[in-house]
This record gives structure tokens, C-alpha cells and sequence, in this order.
């Protein structure tokens, strides 16, 4: 067996392991932060949970650090009286990153991560099954259900050579995206393998696992070896190693190389993930931002081989260089090593720990400039700003830009490169992490609810016939960023989703929300790879709350497809992607003797359109009862 093979089959609850079949696995860790968790809270209390049920639950809070008026913090007491309440470790502001965070804390290999963040496969770099799902799925598992996926084909990607000066981990994921484009991973696993893993640390695969996300991959595998134990002795936990790794004559559905010898320094160009080029061919671009950080470049490595290059040096003095460390303990080693010291002497702005500028909430550019960024996501106004031009690049090519003023290939820099020093153990700061509290103290906790966070809303079965305007008709690729907004105006509201509904789709339509609420019952038409990106799943629930009941798309991203199932949205695809061209904004459609077309799995035929879906036995259940929550507290159809 391949080693996702044997981390599916050792948590297999249900189904079988044949690729396309719906599988179901025991979870044994979950990851919440805080631009999903406060839903996920509202969810437990729907659900009526008396105490979590896996053996770690922890919410981190860590994207909206902004305190710009009272709903943020009321947010954050929100979360940590339901922590305190239903027994989740809580990781106030500061404490860092959910993702590298977690892995220094709780990472375990071998163990099952079901997190409300689609970059939550980045704790594959431990030797997990991490997974990336909506809120509600995570809420289940806490719950003590099991995490459903449909089962996906496993991407064997060997790594061979070592890296050449200047190129670094950011720059294989980079060369992934290059040859396969954001929807290559769908319903696959990326598991990596070969000699080059020996020279990977576990935060150098953190940064490949990481990005997985925007290949639309399930998750990504690296082995549990040497690197991972050092990883977790640096943390003091080398008794949570455990050697994993796949058979030696392992197959693999499918099989891809890269010789990391043979790489170049590599950029995502604005607007997708999945435009990458060499930096060489847009060196001379200008550049006003360069911005290192985010859970896509986590580690001490990626923010102190920065440190050496400005290191009595001056950034640009058209460049505004921002520096958001991932981690107290990154910041401490990076405080105790000079490199702090290094980067403010150069002209860099120390941030505080966190996501910041990653999910828009600050550090936002100013239009017509180019802003390069060691991010995962560039989505069109995903950094605050509607009209932006975000690139993504390794630390060693953001620093380059940051000393010369554009884009720049770091190899003409004409200077050596840069020899970091790691220390062999991470700073011992763990006190800020808060407990759970003991089963009978905490179920004497009240939640501390202040009128700004809203309730769930009331959803309704599936009717058995509709007549949908088709209020919104989009394109490929569409991200749940551009469905609903994050950033520093939208995230307060977070808590509230009749508030948060004036934001919908704001990015491609401001006009959406006022259409849709006069229209009631709608349909939104889109186009491939439909919801691609954060497993945000505010991105269904508020169209939901606007009266979205369908979308028909030519093909959808994983998690969002579940998200849409999750609460009650019917998901259709074209039978034949022509059909996409018949649909227009403004056209209707009628559906009738939907029930039995949904139950039966049949096609459905809208006017001679044919559309039909992919939905398991136990999601037509749930998109029948309106949705899992009313499925569970009114069982049947």
C-alpha cells in the first residue's frame, strides 16, 4: 500500500476504497479558527453537543486580529466560552497561525485532521490525513461522526535532485501549479515520495503540503521519517514520532516527478494560483508591497533566509515591506537569532502573528501597483483591494523585489545565497494556550453571545417543484473568496449572516443581494471548478439566506460542493457542458418532480436542458431535509 492507502484504511468507517465512492473515517483531531469557528460554535449549540468527542479539538484565532470595533472582540469571547464550554483548546490572538501552530503543538503522525480551513492539509507534512472541509463537517466530527469524502485517486509525485541556489520549497508546489493549474488535484491525493525527501525539513513540506489546497487536491502525504522527528524534538514532543511511510513497491493511480535540480525560481502571476511563470520572464516589473508570511511560507527558515538577504542592506524606498511572523515561538527564534533586528535596520515593518494581509485584513495595496507576497491565494480582491495585482513567490524572490524595487529573478542579484543557521530547539512558549476545562466545570459555562452574533438561519426541505430565476451567471474558476468576501469589511460580521449578506458576491456583482432578496427562490449558473479555494462555507450559507436553492455548473471544487449539500443547496452539473451556453442571467427555469429526480439519482430534465448530480445516498438525504442540521433534528424527508 501507498501510505495514504494505509492512513485511509486504518480510520475506514464506512464505503470502500475505490476512487469516486463517498468513504466515511474516524477523526481523531479538529482544527477550527476564527473566520469559521464562530459558525462552527453556533453549529455545536444547534447540535446540542454536551462535550467534543475527539481526542484534540483546537480553535485558533488568528485572521481577524483587526479590533477596529467591538464585533471582533466580541467574537473572540464568543469562541472562548464555547472552548470553555464544549472542551476545545483555544489559541487567543497572537499565538500564530492555525496550521504551523498546530503542527508544533498537536501534530501527530499517522493521526486524522478535520479542519474549517481549506490550507489544513498542510499537517500532511507530518505523516497525517489532514483534510480541509466546511464547518458544519467539522462540527460532526467533533461531534463523534464521521468525516465523508468522496474517495480520491492517489498522486504518487516523486522528488528527486536537490535544490539549486535561490530555489526553495514554494517553488516545487509552484512547478506543480505550472504543469497541472488549479483544478489538477481534484478528488486526488498528493502523496510524495523519493530520495529528495531527505533534504526537505518538515516546514519545507509544510510549504509544499500547504498549497495542495490550490491544486483543489483532497490533501497532500509526505512520509513520517528523520526530518519529522527532528521537527517534533524541536518542539519537545519526539515522543509523538512514528515511522510511516508507503511499501516499497507501492502503486500509485497516478505518477508525476519533479527533479529539484531542474527548477527555477517560479511566480504566480495576479489573478490565480495557477499562473505561474518563471520570475525571469516578468523581471523589471515594479513592485510597491512585498509582504512575507502566512501559513504558505510558516517556517523560521522562510522568514530568516529573508533576514540574511536584507541583512545590512535597504529595502527599496518605493517598497512597503511587511513581515508577519507565524508564531510566538517563530518570533521569539527570529527575535534571539538578530533577525529581527536585521529586518527593521533594512526598512521592514514587523506585523503581529497572524494571517493579516493572506485573508484581507490589513496590508491591502494600492491600485495599479504590483504587491508580491509568499501567500497561497491571489484571488481577485482577496487582499482587501478590488482592483489588485498580487503575486505569489518564494521568500528568496519577494526579498529580491524588496531590495531592488521589481520583480527580480534573486539569481541576478549578484549576491551568494544566504546560509541559515536553524537552532536544533524552538522556543519553549506554550503558556498561551488555554486548556480545556474539566467535563463538570465546563458544562456550567454560559456562551458569551454579544447582539452582534446572529443565529443560524431556518432552512426548509427541498420543494418538489421550482421556478428559479437565474439571478447570476458566472465563469470558470470562481472563488469563494468572490462569493463571499473575507477582508477587514466584510469578516466582523461574520457571526451575523443576514449582515454579512450584503457582501455577497460583491466582487464579481454588487449588485447580487438586492436581486436576490426581490427574487426569493433562485439559481446561480457557473461555469468549471466552481468554488474553488477557502472551505469558507459562509460562501453557501448566505446565498442560502438569499434564497439560492441551485446552482448548475460544468464541474465544482470539492469542499464547497459540500458545503452547498451541507445546507440544502442543490448542486446539478450539465449533462453536456454545452448547456452552459442555453443559460443566460435573467432566464428561468422550472423544475418539477425534483424529490424523486434527487432521490433516484435519474437526470433531471429542465426544459430539455439535462442536468444531473453527484450526490451520495446520504447527501441527497441531507440536500432533501434542507440541509444536515434539519436533517438531524427532524429526521426523514
Amino acid at each position: 500500500m501507498n501510505l495514504a492507502e494505509k492512513l485511509i484504511s486504518s480510520h475506514l468507517v464506512s464505503g470502500e476504497m475505490r476512487p469516486g465512492g463517498e468513504i466515511g473515517l474516524r477523526v481523531d483531531q479538529a482544527l477550527i479558527q476564527d473566520a469559521t469557528g464562530t459558525m462552527v460554535m453556533l453549529e455545536l449549540e444547534a447540535l446540542g453537543l454536551d462535550r467534543v468527542r475527539t481526542e484534540v479539538a483546537a480553535q485558533y484565532v488568528d485572521h481577524n486580529l483587526l479590533q477596529s470595533d467591538e464585533r471582533n472582540m466580541a467574537d473572540h469571547l464568543f469562541l472562548r466560552s464555547a472552548c470553555r464550554r464544549f472542551g476545545i483548546w483555544y489559541s487567543p490572538p497572537g499565538n500564530g497561525v492555525s496550521h504551523p501552530t498546530h503542527m508544533q503543538q498537536f501534530g501527530v503522525p499517522g493521526k486524522t485532521l478535520a479542519g474549517a480551513d481549506s490550507h489544513t492539509c498542510a499537517a500532511g507534512s507530518l505523516g497525517m490525513l489532514a483534510i480541509g472541509v466546511g464547518g458544519l463537517e467539522v462540527a460532526m466530527a467533533m461531534a463523534g461522526q464521521p468525516l465523508y469524502v468522496t474517495m480520491p485517486r492517489i498522486w504518487g509525485v516523486r522528488l528527486s535532485g536537490a535544490f539549486p541556489a535561490w530555489v526553495s520549497a514554494k517553488d516545487v508546489i509552484l512547478e506543480l501549479l505550472r504543469r497541472h493549474g488549479v483544478s489538477g488535484g481534484v478528488h486526488k491525493i498528493v502523496e510524495y515520495h523519493g530520495p529528495a525527501l531527505e533534504t526537505l525539513s518538515a516546514m519545507d513540506r509544510h510549504v509544499i503540503a500547504n498549497m495542495g489546497a490550490e491544486l483543489g487536491a483532497t490533501t497532500s502525504v509526505f512520509p513520517s521519517d528523520g526530518q519529522v522527528r527532528a521537527f517534533l524534538d524541536a518542539h519537545g514532543r519526539a515522543d509523538d514520532h512514528v515511522e510511516l511511510a508507503a511499501d516499497p513497491d507501492a502503486g500509485y493511480d497516478l505518477r508525476d516527478e519533479i527533479d529539484l535540480s531542474a527548477l527555477e525560481p517560479l511566480i504566480a502571476r495576479p489573478g490565480s494560483p495557477g499562473h505561474v511563470v518563471p520570475v525571469r520572464e516578468v523581471a523589471g516589473e515594479p513592485v510597491h508591497q512585498v509582504v512575507v508570511g502566512s501559513s504558505a511560507n510558516p517556517g523560521l527558515r522562510d522568514f530568516a533566509v529573508v533576514a540574511e538577504m536584507l541583512r545590512g542592506r535597504q529595502v527599496h524606498p518605493q517598497v512597503s515591506m511587511d513581515v508577519n511572523p507565524t508564531s510566538r515561538q517563530i518570533l521569539a527564534d527570529l527575535t534571539t537569532s538578530g533577525a529581527v533586528t536585521a529586518l527593521v535596520e533594512a526598512g521592514a515593518r514587523i506585523h503581529q502573528t497572524g494571517c493579516l494581509g493572506c485573508i484581507g485584513m490589513g496590508q491591502a495595496p494600492a491600485v495599479g501597483t504590483n504587491s508580491l507576497r509568499t501567500f497561497p491565494r491571489n484571488f481577485p480582491g482577496r487582499s482587501g483591494t478590488h482592483d489588485d495585482s498580487v503575486w505569489l513567490c518564494s521568500p528568496e524572490t519577494a526579498a529580491a523585489a524588496a531590495l531592488t524595487g521589481v520583480i527580480t529573478d534573486p539569481r541576478e542579484l549578484g549576491l551568494d545565497s544566504p546560509e541559515v543557521r536553524l537552532p536544533r530547539a524552538s522556543a519553549p512558549i506554550t503558556g498561551p494556550f488555554q486548556r480545556p476545562l474539566p467535563a463538570e466545570e465546563a458544562r456550567a459555562v454560559e456562551l458569551v453571545k454579544a447582539d452582534s452574533i446572529g443565529a443560524l438561519p431556518e432552512l426548509d426541505p427541498l420543494p418538489d417543484s421550482l421556478v428559479l430565476p437565474v439571478v447570476l451567471k458566472v465563469g470558470d474558476d470562481v472563488s469563494t473568496d468572490e462569493i463571499m468576501p473575507a477582508g477587514a469589511r466584510a469578516l466582523p460580521y461574520r457571526s451575523n449572516i443576514a449582515a454579512l449578506a450584503d457582501f455577497a458576491f460583491g466582487q464579481i456583482d454588487e449588485t447580487y443581494p438586492e436581486r436576490a432578496r426581490a427574487a426569493g427562490a433562485h439559481a446561480i449558473v457557473g461555469g468549471r471548478n466552481y468554488g474553488q479555494g477557502s472551505s469558507r462555507e459562509h460562501a453557501a450559507i448566505v446565498p442560502r439566506h438569499l434564497g439560492l436553492r441551485v446552482v448548475i455548473a460544468k464541474s465544482f471544487a470539492r469542499i464547497h460542493w459540500q458545503n452547498l449539500a451541507n445546507f440544502g443547496i442543490l448542486a446539478l452539473e450539465f449533462a453536456d457542458e454545452a448547456g452552459y451556453d442555453r443559460l443566460g442571467q435573467g432566464d428561468e427555469l422550472r423544475l418539477d418532480g425534483l424529490r424523486a429526480a434527487v432521490e433516484t439519482g435519474s437526470e433531471i430534465d429542465a426544459g430539455g436542458l439535462l442536468l444531473r448530480h453527484r450526490l451520495s445516498p446520504r447527501q441527497r438525504a441531507m440536500v432533501l431535509a434542507g440541509g444536515w442540521i434539519p436533517q438531524v433534528s427532524r429526521p426523514g424527508p
